[in-house]
């Protein structure tokens, strides 16, 4: 399995329009060979910005790779520029990818 997080450090009074662009926008990203599982989650309010990260979940890193390279990755990211005048940031997204080594299920089975 392959997470691939993007971290946003969203202005205050941007945080609505953040989770609205994130909402209404076409993903594509269901019909992506490997794609398992999508969440956006904020986090912790600091002095000048609210975290957010979106976070997915892959079979293998090959499949989020080709996800990177995929007409459907263009297609989902093609306004990011518009979205970024409507949206206050502090700085672009910072990516980080990780590899599990280790999972817990509900069923208590370690995968």
């Amino acid at each position: 399995m392959f997470i691939a997080t993007n971290r946003f450090k969203v202005k205050h009074g941007s945080e609505a329009e953040f989770e609205r662009v994130w909402r209404e926008r076409d993903s594509y990203i269901a019909e992506v060979p490997g794609f398992v599982e999508f969440d956006l989650c904020k986090g912790p309010v600091r002095e000048d910005h609210t975290l957010y990260i979106s976070h997915t979940i892959w079979k293998e890193k090959a499949d989020f790779e080709a996800w990177t390279k995929s007409e459907a990755f263009r297609q989902a990211h093609k306004d990011a520029g518009a979205n970024s005048n409507r949206v206050n940031y502090i700085g672009g997204p910072e990516f980080e990818g990780f590899e599990s080594v280790l999972s817990l299920r509900l069923d208590n089975k370690a995968a």
